[in-house]
């Protein structure tokens, strides 16, 4: 894979060479993990930096009210993706197995087939938020102009859902084939076209919400036909011959890689779900606080996103090189290299943790642009609780990662649905109707990741995802559960 300078390579790789030489990962499994993970992660800083830009647009065009509209319509915006990263998880799993097992000639099916199937499931989504997208803000709140602002933003996304799913598909294969680098300049392109585009548009233009949802539906329409132009011409600008190429003529319904898709992504998509469902009672709750609470709230979330960012890396390269191990019949090597990158992230996001605890009264301030302002408190207070959470959030994702490449994804689902329903919104509930008031809020932070990561841990540990495996390897047996 290419070399690079990138400072967050840089930061990665001295991360891991450190554990490295203190005896606790192998140096050449840190090595690996570096070059597929640290793209993955620039990509993600990527495209959580557009979304917290996005939000600190509207808020300095719109103010407080305008991020509490978006903040709601975005909860039904993670749909997609919940789809789209679902059935992505079978997407790397079999285009990861073929090609450690070398059956390079299998890898075009899996790939329509995962078209195919996100596309069928995604427009009748977007056909959704299009048509009654007021009706679902409302779900949420009761504030009239902030239905308003929400239900604008929302009629707008509903044209980019499909390709949001597709977005995800695309960089899946890529990481599966061992090329994060690749996924890494489109996506990361295009969350930069995303910001120039929000930028003319809200404050050029004065379309203020209405201009930052188009600017996401044309960055990921521009994202998406990039992947598919690169995918069938095995080639792209300044990056030349790619290490996969499709023929997109062929079939897409088959029905055994279809099934194959299904099982491992439902859970996944009921994984992600997860969280996507749980934002609806989550606002709910959040808005019991009032509005300056909901805004806080929003920014949390958005600067959470970019301190989440390792976890895309790490668990999408332990997906990819857990699951190329599993492919060659190496389920020790699968072993290490799940055990090694959960100890990789966990540093990984020690350090992130550190520097968002320091800045955070700053970091907060630039989304609304005053010290003043009565949200800026509570989201500080937010944020100091989401760094307590991240070194949990690095053990759920990179655990994940294993279970995700042998196609044991049923496991980070319940663990996922445990967390959120069990744990997380009933603590936050508490917080909005006792005395334990905001203190709720910054629990239920810390619930939402750690209950996860023990569960997620556990299974981890059992190796009985080893034996799943072999009932997704190619020409291999049905394996025992």
């Amino acid at each position: 894979m290419r070399r690079s300078p990138n400072p967050v390579r840089l930061l990665i790789l001295v991360i891991g060479l450190g554990l490295a030489r203190a005896g606790f990962i192998d140096e050449e499994r840190a090595r690996r993990t570096t070059d597929l993970a640290w793209p993955r992660i620039v990509t993600g800083i990527a495209r959580m930096s557009k979304n917290a830009v996005d939000v600190a647009m509207v808020g300095v065009a719109l103010g407080s009210v305008a991020i509490a509209g978006v903040g709601f319509a975005s909860a039904y915006w993670g749909i997609a993706f919940s789809l789209g990263g679902g059935f992505a998880a079978g997407t790397i799993a079999l285009v990861s197995q073929r090609y450690g097992a070398e059956a390079y000639d299998e890898l075009g099916q899996a790939i329509r087939s995962s078209v195919a199937l996100v596309i069928a499931v995604t427009l009748p989504v977007a056909a959704l938020f299009y048509l009654v997208p007021a009706e679902l803000v409302s779900v949420m709140t009761d504030d009239p102009r902030t239905i308003e602002l929400g239900a604008d933003y929302l009629r707008v996304l509903a044209f980019g859902v499909p390709f949001a799913g597709l977005n995800l598909i695309g960089s899946r294969i890529f990481i599966g084939v061992d090329d994060a680098y690749t996924p890494m300049l489109v996506r990361a392109g295009g969350a930069t076209a995303n910001v120039v585009a929000n930028a003319a548009l809200i404050f050029g233009l004065g379309m203020g919400v209405v201009g930052a949802a188009i600017g996401t539906v044309l960055a990921n329409v521009l994202v998406t036909a990039t992947f598919v132009g690169g995918l069938a011409f095995g080639w792209l600008p300044g990056r030349g011959d790619l290490c996969v190429q499709v023929d997109f003529r062929g079939t897409y319904a088959d029905v055994g890689v279809l099934r194959d898709i299904v099982t491992i992504g439902l859970p996944v998509v009921g994984r992600n779900s997860v969280w996507t469902a749980a934002k609806f009672p989550m606002l709910a709750i959040v808005a019991l606080f009032g509005q300056n609470v909901v805004a806080a709230y929003v920014i949390a979330r958005r600067i959470w996103g970019i301190m989440n960012t390792p976890g895309w890396g790490f668990g999408l390269a332990s997906s990819s090189l857990v699951g190329q191990a599993l492919g060659s019949n190496d389920e020790a090597l699968a072993d290490a290299y799940g055990r090694d990158i959960i100890r990789f992230a966990i540093a990984t996001y020690a350090v992130a943790a550190v520097v968002v605890a320091v800045f955070a009264e700053s970091i907060v301030i630039s989304f609304v642009g005053d010290a003043s302002d009565p949200s800026v408190p509570v989201a500080v207070a937010l944020l100091y609780a989401a760094c307590i959470a991240t070194l949990a959030q690095a053990v759920k994702g990179a655990a994940a990662g294993p279970l995700d490449a042998s196609g044991d994804t049923r496991w980070p689902f319940y663990s996922q649905a445990i967390g959120m329903f069990g744990c997380a919104i009933p603590i936050a509930y508490l917080g909005a109707t006792t005395p334990l008031g905001l203190m709720g809020l910054y629990l239920s932070f810390v619930a939402e990741t750690t209950v996860p990561a023990a569960i997620n841990y556990h299974r981890f540990a059992t190796g009985k995802w080893k034996s799943i495996s072999r009932a997704f390897r190619p020409d291999s047996a049905v394996a025992d559960d």
